[in-house]
């Protein structure tokens, strides 16, 4: 015990940290991958948001341009509103067409999916360490789980069927 207390890098060679050591470079592989990628991903985030802020204060200057007055009735705030959400509405819809956006978008979800990968790659090299399915196995076992359940209840619907034709005679 005194031996083993010493020397703490002893104890990577027993056990799942064995497993977990030697699957070590693979982890440190994965999460330099996903800072690169999340340097991606945060300039196209701030883009995307850059994009909406700048479409919401050009909409809403329209809008105090268009409609100067603060509204003192029903009618005027009814109009106002339908002023406000014309302009809104045109000005997101012109953002949402637009092929600037379009494109910063498509990389703002493609980065999103590859962090997503990187993390699922470190859980599955985790699990594997300690010797857990990975989520591919636990997938695998409810879709089986799933279509055993659906096997049964069409066999006990079909065993009702059958009793209420034996007690029917």
């Amino acid at each position: 015990m005194h031996l083993m207390a010493s020397k703490p890098q002893a104890l990577n060679s027993i056990g799942p940290m064995r497993a977990f050591a030697s699957n070590s470079k693979k982890v440190s592989t994965e999460l330099i991958e996903i800072n690169e990628v999340l340097m991606g991903f945060n300039q196209y985030y701030t883009e995307y948001y850059k994009q909406l802020s700048d479409t919401w204060t050009d909409a809403q200057k329209k809008v105090n341009i268009k409609a100067p007055e603060v509204p003192h009735d029903v009618e005027q705030i009814e109009a106002f509103k339908r002023i406000w959400i014309d302009i809104f509405d045109n000005d997101f819809t012109e953002l949402f067409d637009s092929k600037k956006f379009g494109e910063n978008y498509g990389k703002l979800v493609s980065k999103e999916l590859e962090l997503t990968k990187h993390w699922n790659n470190i859980t599955n090299v985790i699990l594997q360490s300690v010797n857990l399915p990975s989520k591919e196995e636990i997938d695998e076992v409810y879709k089986e789980i799933h279509t055993l359940k659906k096997r049964v209840g069409k066999l006990e619907l079909e065993l009702k069927k059958k009793e209420m034709k034996k007690n029917a005679k």
